[in-house]
């Protein structure tokens, strides 16, 4: 793995710490936040960080895959 990959991977691993915790934080709380998008509001709630936890698992994978 080259050096941009390695860099990649331990950004992304960071990522994924900061997602489990941002969604064990609402999970437990009961809270939602709530974002504003654009014009409008977006409600963000624990499923929304699982989901970007397992989108950058599988770039993590993918850049872990020998070419």
């Amino acid at each position: 793995m080259d050096e941009s990959k390695r860099r990649a991977v331990r950004f992304l691993e960071k990522e994924i710490k900061t997602y489990m915790a941002l969604s064990l934080f609402l999970s437990k709380k009961g809270i939602r936040g709530h974002v504003r998008v654009g014009e409008r509001t977006v409600l963000i709630s624990p499923a929304f960080y699982k989901d970007r936890m397992k989108e950058a698992k599988n770039l993590v994978y993918e850049l872990r895959k020998p070419n």
